[in-house]
Parts: structure tokens; C-alpha cells; sequence
């Protein structure tokens, strides 16, 4: 027999994903179209910004978010540094997260849940160690464990730990505690970019990590 926790993890969780996805894109189309015709004119070209990511074991998805930064390129034609192609109204639009409501369009087609590590970029995959790769046996999410307790602020290491830890103890209790805890930081617009940096450092690889060497995780403020 099921124990809540298992109906929670195989049919739970997507009942909550559609529920609340559905009122809150309806919710966010005026803000969507405002930032499509704001950001086209911002960037002269697109407003919606698509890229593969890894999904569930690793399966690739078309993942959505507003285009916040523009297409400039230098001379020689190579994009500009991230810090150079996000003009003010792109940090704007990043720190208040309103970027990743395309995503709500995700959770409801099933390629995305409202909580679950975030879904990074293909070519992370084989720099993962096998406790880190373990981040891909759920489905990936809007927010998570790692994003309320630091997101672009800590290490690669750290935002693993969290990942695998969230993985293996998935319940209803720990999904509405991150969700209450993501729009309090939203409110706060606290940790979008890494420290000196205009987003995040990219991913290099880290040696394997076991889940259980951060005893303080499941309990982080």
C-alpha cells in the first residue's frame, strides 16, 4: 500500500502543479504581453528566450523564459560579456523574476514541476559526478531547495547537495515550505546574480560529492 508521501511523489504533485500553474499563468498574461512589447523594443528583435535544459533523466526540453538580454556582438561578431548585453530594464526584469513566467507554460505541458532542482544546461551533464547526476531523478522545477537557500549566491557544490537532498526527501509539506519561502524572496529580490558577477559562473565540474556530508541542509534558514 501507498503511504502519502508515495501518492505525493507519483500523482500528488502534479495535481498540484496544474492547479496552481493554471490560475497563476492566466494571472501573469497581461504581464507577459506588457514584457513582450517592452522587451522586443528593448532587444530590436525577440522577447521570448528558448534553450534545451535536461529534464527528467536527463531528457532534453524546450525551456522558456522572457529575453532580458540583448544579441550584441563586437567586432569580430562574438556575443558581448553577459554584463554588457543586460541593460538596466533586463536586471529589472531578472530581479523580480518575472523572466520565468514562460516557465508556468512549462510546468503545465509536464516539463517542468512548480518545485524540483533547477534544470541547468545540456553540456553540465557529463561533469557531474554520480551523486550530483542524481538531481535528474525528478522533475526538474520553477524553484527549489537550493533556490531558497542561496540560488546564485553559493557554490556549485552546495546548490548540488541541496538538489540530491530535495530529491530524496520529496513531500507535500517540503513543496508548499519552498514555495512560501520563493515568493518571500522574490518579494526581496534576494540572491539573482552570483557574487561580482552579472548572472552565475558556469559549471567546470566538481569532484563527487556525498549527499549526506552537509548535515545542516535540510534544515537551512
Amino acid at each position: 500500500m501507498l503511504n502519502s508521501t508515495d501518492w505525493y511523489r507519483r500523482w500528488g504533485k502534479r495535481v498540484l502543479d496544474v492547479a496552481l500553474a493554471t490560475p497563476l499563468l492566466l494571472l501573469a498574461l497581461p504581464v507577459l504581453l506588457l514584457g513582450a512589447v517592452v522587451l522586443s523594443v528593448q532587444n530590436g528583435g525577440p522577447w521570448l528566450f528558448r534553450q534545451l535544459r535536461p529534464g527528467w533523466h536527463g531528457r532534453l526540453f524546450s525551456l522558456y523564459k522572457l529575453q532580458t538580454m540583448t544579441t550584441a556582438h563586437d567586432a569580430h561578431g562574438h556575443l558581448l560579456p553577459d554584463a554588457q548585453r543586460l541593460p538596466r530594464l533586463g536586471r529589472w526584469v531578472r530581479a523580480t523574476s518575472l523572466d520565468e513566467l514562460p516557465q508556468l507554460w512549462n510546468v503545465l505541458r509536464g516539463d517542468l514541476s512548480l518545485v524540483g532542482p533547477r534544470p541547468l544546461l545540456p553540456e553540465y551533464l557529463p561533469l557531474y559526478s554520480p551523486t550530483q547526476a542524481r538531481r535528474h531523478l525528478a522533475l526538474p522545477g520553477l524553484t527549489g531547495w537550493a533556490q531558497v537557500n542561496g540560488r546564485n549566491s553559493i557554490s556549485w557544490e552546495q546548490k548540488f547537495l541541496y538538489d540530491v537532498w530535495y530529491v530524496d526527501n520529496i513531500s507535500l509539506s517540503l513543496d508548499l515550505r519552498i514555495l512560501f519561502r520563493t515568493a518571500l524572496r522574490v518579494l526581496g529580490a534576494h540572491d539573482i546574480n552570483a557574487p561580482g558577477q552579472a548572472t552565475t559562473e558556469p559549471f567546470r565540474g566538481a569532484s563527487s560529492l556525498s549527499a549526506t556530508s552537509s548535515p545542516d541542509i535540510s534544515t537551512s534558514s
